[in-house]
């Protein structure tokens, strides 16, 4: 489910909520809340990419280390 940035008709309070879509349209019928339009928030620095690409390329770049000559200037 996605975060909503609401925003309180009433009383100008702004509030970040996880809600389905069919919740969020319903606090928006009863007219208490609208919707606040907000740049989506990224998740960053969660994986390393050699993590996130997986085994096979970490295998990948030990063959081409293990490949490249007696005096490669390749580091783990």
């Amino acid at each position: 489910m996605p975060t909503y940035t609401m925003k309180n008709k009433q009383t100008d309070e702004i509030k970040e909520m996880f809600l389905s879509l069919s919740e969020r349209d319903e606090l928006m019928a009863a007219g208490e809340w609208e919707q606040q339009l907000t740049t989506p928030g990224f998740i960053s620095g969660r994986r390393s990419p050699l993590r996130t690409a997986g085994s096979e390329w970490r295998n990948h770049l030990t063959r081409i280390k293990n490949g490249s000559g007696r005096n490669h200037t390749i580091k783990d």
